[in-house]
């Protein structure tokens, strides 16, 4: 099968089209002829070498990718009637396991992080979904801020920030999100109560608004200990990058990982409804042939995308 990876850590060329063997499925797997594969800032650090210290034993070539979209053409033993082949499906996809990541023709995974394709998108749309948004469903069980209490997301017209805003609002939450000039418009579109103009002091404008601070922050810009002034005495705060603090007056720090999500069958499958119901919207920025990884990731690292760059597998 074809796929696209790295064998020596590097810039977006390190990228190359590899020839590998077609994986099986063992018990407790499925295998997904993959059509879609999201393009994410954790793809990058896979390239450059980022997350070599949690595969000490794997030998190259490193597969990146953690979201595809595509069919089931091979069930393995013991996963039970829930999928079958010829099923349109997402699955969120471990890259440091033995299989790799999702940029391939074929994908091996576990039955437990495979749910049906949100009905009425695309494969590309549908690839954009779940380690966005599961990140931010996990930062807001992270920070647990009852019902009808505010909150704030920065980095708000971002791929998690957006997923945190629409996904807060149906929690029945108060938003205050941040946006340049530009994003405003897109912004109020998922929901947000308030905006305010982001940057290195967003902390003030959201006290401006919220005088005693907000009881819980999502960090999509991962500004950290630039956001904690924003937060109330003894709140939260979500990270999405692995900072842990310290933060000062009681507020708890939580750093927030995708993986955590990766076999939660009935959060995953949620999400997939939620898409159905309008309450999440995909975003895809654009759509490039596998062979042109390497500008997908050029793009992403450049900047300023709203959406995902999704690689075209069919």
């Amino acid at each position: 099968m074809k796929a696209i990876g790295v064998y020596d850590f590097g810039s977006p060329e390190a990228l190359q089209v590899l020839d590998l063997p077609e994986p099986q499925a063992g018990p407790g797997e499925v295998r997904i002829r993959v059509h879609a594969a999201a393009v994410s800032p954790t793809d990058v650090l896979l390239r450059t070498g980022g997350h070599a210290v949690r595969m000490p034993d794997r030998k190259p070539p490193f597969v990146p990718g953690m979201d595809a979209a595509g069919v089931i053409d091979q069930v393995g033993p013991g996963t039970g009637d829930r999928l079958a082949v010829g099923q349109r499906v997402i699955a969120m996809v471990l890259f440091i396991s033995p299989h790799g990541g999702a940029y391939a023709e074929q994908v091996v995974v576990p039955a437990a992080s495979v749910v049906p394709a949100p009905e009425g998108a695309d494969f590309a749309a549908a690839s954009t979904l779940l380690m966005n948004a599961m990140t931010a469903r996990l930062a807001l069980d992270a920070l647990a801020v009852p019902r009808g209490g505010v909150i704030a997301v920065t980095g708000a017209a971002g791929a998690v920030g957006g997923y945190a805003v629409e996904l807060a609002k149906a929690d029945g939450l108060t938003v205050i999100a941040d946006a340049a000039p530009h994003d405003v418009e897109a912004v109020r579109g998922f929901g947000a109560d308030h905006i305010v103009e982001r940057g290195a002091d967003v902390a003030d404008r959201i006290r401006e608004l919220v005088p005693d601070g907000v009881a819980g922050l999502v960090d999509g810009s991962m500004q950290t200990t630039e956001v904690v002034p924003a937060i109330a005495d003894g709140g939260a705060l979500a990270e999405l990058r692995g900072w842990s603090g310290p933060a000062e007056r009681g507020i708890r720090v939580y750093p927030v990982m995708a993986p955590d999500g990766i076999t939660d069958t009935e959060g995953l499958d949620a999400l997939r409804r939620q898409v159905e119901d309008g309450t999440l919207t995909l975003r895809v920025a654009k759509v490039l042939p596998a062979e042109e990884a390497a500008e997908a990731h050029r793009m992403l690292e450049a900047g300023g995308l709203r959406g995902r760059v999704v690689l075209d597998f069919s």
